[in-house]
């Protein structure tokens, strides 16, 4: 796209609103842009780094249900501290889901009731985020429905409120609440995390993330690779202070105040990458095909993830499916780019290496530590293998018409002088920035100073323009959070439905969200 072009495009972006949308705002020159293919700022471990692919891959176990009944799964699920060996000669406290990192996953069954009961044992308030789930207003983790300590605590939104606006008093909060996802929607790679008001970030970076998986019938008549085969990799990069704890470089540890010090204003990154919890790991695989649901739970870091060395002829990668489940077709991929809270399905054919070799997972947009991920050792032996992946149709995946819509927003996420901002709006609870109607298509503009991956909270949309231009190559498909570069400008086409009620766009950098990048919509 022409310079020319793209200045058109963001200066339309930034002005022009169609229907009831947003407030415009203009966008500082280019050249005071952060053109970087990396947000944030770098915090340095006190430790010696661990030695890496010295730790097997853990898997997280599977949740099982207390109780079952002919429409509904019922499960329990406490949030409290856990310890970790992650560096050499020291514990790490984590926070956890069952006190672990990650959280226990939960699987689905689309159209089958879940329901979960979170309870809360930590020494601050929490509340739960089902990240691409499609969930009435009540049980979608709106960050004043709070989950108290179980013991009594102290800090949270009640006391000091998000940075840039007043303090507000929190819900009524008792140590548990239930949440109730009907489930009404496809086969998908969602994850469950925290989404406390002013406090996501320290309390994602803790742990308080996991996985929650939905299976339904047509993904079952794949014949993907599965059981053993099937791996889920939560990625997350973190820093450890010198005793081996967390490190985060919070305004306020006691919660009281949120935010993060000025010079991270711009996110989090840690030197240490974690999958599933262990850093830098390594996976047994057979020489076979794997399905590798690939999470970017870090709180700022994006990644550029390659195989390395490639197979013979490339595509080592073939996505299958994005946030919001199959593609209609896979693409083939040497590397992909995830931003924070994006997720990429996809098969890995480890038959295509010589048996005994080791293939490694890399980053491209990291240096240092931050380049490796993990790696995967091929056996020897040989294996039988009955899976596959059709080279045509993988699912029917509806198409919106963005001609029909009825209405064009734009959401302009820019930093201000002491926090993050919507349309020049730091976050306001209660305050809604649109009112869209169920069942209509509509194109919400996201228009970008700096990185900021977005996220719509009910309902997935499908990117149908980068800055004029077609959707970028990693767009495909149903999607709930978009990456939107530098200077940029997104459109995407969303139709809300089945839940009226009030919901949440946010930049899903969780030190952008908790310093007021964020902001609600009410459907109805």
């Amino acid at each position: 796209m022409s310079a020319w072009s793209r200045r058109r495009f963001l200066g339309v972006g930034a002005a022009g609103v169609v229907g009831a949308g947003a407030v415009a705002v203009g966008l500082p020159a280019l050249g005071a842009l952060i053109p970087s293919g990396q947000p944030g700022l770098l915090l340095a471990s006190q430790v010696p780094l661990p030695k890496r692919y010295a730790t097997q891959l853990p898997i997280p176990s599977v949740l099982q249900p207390v109780r079952t009944d002919g429409t509904t799964d019922y499960y329990e699920i406490t949030a409290r501290p856990g310890m970790a060996r992650l560096v050499a000669g020291h514990d790490t406290e984590v926070w956890g889901y069952q006190g672990m990192f990650p959280g226990p996953t939960i699987e689905s069954r689309s159209g089958r009731r879940t329901v979960v009961t979170h309870k809360n044992e930590l020494p601050h308030p929490t509340v739960v985020h089902l990240h691409g789930g499609h969930t009435p207003h009540d049980s979608d983790g709106y960050p004043m429905d709070l989950i108290a300590p179980l013991g009594g605590g102290t800090g949270g939104p009640g006391a000091g409120g998000m940075a840039g606006m007043a303090g507000m008093g929190p819900a009524t909060a008792k140590p548990e609440r239930v949440y109730d996802y009907p489930m009404n929607q496809r086969a998908a790679t969602l994850w469950y995390h925290d989404h406390t008001m002013g406090f996501t970030g320290p309390h994602v970076y803790r742990g308080l993330a996991g996985f929650h998986l939905v299976r339904d019938d047509e993904e079952a008549a794949l014949g993907l690779p599965h059981g053993p085969r099937e791996l889920p990799l939560m990625i997350a990069d973190r820093a450890f202070a010198a005793d081996g704890s967390f490190a985060y470089p919070a305004l306020d540890p006691s919660e009281v105040k949120p935010g993060v010090q000025s010079a991270y204003m711009n996110g989090v990154l840690g030197d240490v990458i974690l999958v599933n919890g262990a850093p830098w790991p390594v996976a047994p695989v057979d020489r076979a095909r794997y399905r590798l649901r690939i999470l970017n739970a870090s709180n700022a870091r994006r990644y550029r993830l390659e195989l390395d060395p490639q197979p013979p002829g490339g595509g080592g990668l073939l996505q299958i499916g994005s946030d919001g489940g199959l593609l209609e077709r896979p693409i083939a991929h040497d590397a992909i780019e995830l931003a924070s809270a994006e997720r990429f399905d996809v098969v890995v054919d480890f038959s295509r290496y010589p048996a005994g070799s080791s293939v490694r997972l890399v980053n491209r947009l990291g240096s240092g530590s931050t380049a490796e991920v993990m790696r995967f050792d091929i056996g020897s032996a040989q294996v039988s293998d009955d899976s596959r992946v059709p080279g045509g149709t993988l699912a029917k995946v509806e198409k919106l018409d963005a001609s029909k819509a009825v209405a064009t927003r734009t959401f302009t996420f820019i930093k201000s002088q002491n926090n993050w901002t919507i349309n020049g709006q730091g976050y306001q609870p209660g305050q809604s920035l649109a009112s869209p109607k169920l069942g209509q298509v509509e194109i919400w503009r996201f228009v970008s100073d700096v990185h900021h991956p977005v996220h719509l909270h009910l309902d997935p949309f499908q990117v149908v323009r980068r800055n004029g231009d077609a959707p970028g190559e990693f767009d495909a498909g149903w999607k709930d959070t978009v990456d939107v570069l530098p200077a940029e400008g997104v459109e995407v086409a969303v139709r809300f439905t089945d839940y009226a009620g009030r919901f949440l766009v946010h930049c899903h950098n969780l030190e952008h969200e908790d310093m007021a990048s964020m902001g609600e919509f009410t459907t109805q």
